[in-house]
């Protein structure tokens, strides 16, 4: 992530929380090419005439962080988190809504070969991906968050360490037990 300005895009977040819209806007304006580069993420992970653009993705994630439900952020990197998370509710969604538009089509069998994030995913996947996801976060949360963060998100494990004020070594420990007990829990549902 870009980090040219950590404690003005923090008091900009607050200041946008408390209904400053000009902040919203600056805000946006601020954090919008990260953001765009984590929705370009997801989007070459899809499979090709994905109809969600990036930009959509973006608009949507932005009326999930600061319409209705308001989710308390407290600083920048947390800001980033609860993006990654709303990109993965909005996709989860998205493919929801699809595979009810198709009802009756054969599900699509898939095998992980690589829980990097690196290859394109069909709907049948991502809901699969999303309902193991769920069950890790019921086993452990904050490998759940981690998962999301590297896999929905595309942070380094830096960033992640630094998020989850973890040490980098233990990221990795958990990156590694995380994929293997997905790629464990995704094979047992094919």
């Amino acid at each position: 992530m870009d980090s040219e300005h950590p404690h003005e895009i923090t008091a900009l977040l607050r200041q946008a929380q408390a209904g400053d819209q000009s902040a919203r806007d600056t805000l946006m304006e601020r954090v919008y090419g990260e953001l765009h580069r984590m929705a370009d993420r997801f989007a070459q992970r899809e499979r090709p005439g994905h109809t969600l653009q990036a930009t959509a993705l973006i608009n949507e994630v932005y009326l999930r962080l600061f319409e209705g439900n308001r989710v308390r952020m407290e600083d920048r990197t947390h800001f980033f988190a609860m993006s990654a998370r709303q990109m993965r509710r909005v996709l989860v969604d998205y493919a929801r809504n699809r595979r009810a538009a198709k009802r009756g089509g054969g599900a699509e069998v898939f095998t992980l070969d690589d829980f990097d994030g690196a290859r394109e995913m069909g709907i049948e996947e991502l809901l699969a991906v999303d309902f193991a996801l769920q069950d890790l976060e019921a086993l452990e949360a904050r490998l759940a968050h981690l998962v999301e963060l590297k896999y929905f998100g595309g942070l380094t494990d830096q960033e992640i360490a630094d998020a989850l004020k973890l040490s980098f070594a233990q990221v990795r420990r958990d990156w590694d037990f995380a994929r293997a007990w997905l790629r464990r829990r995704l094979e047992q549902r094919t």
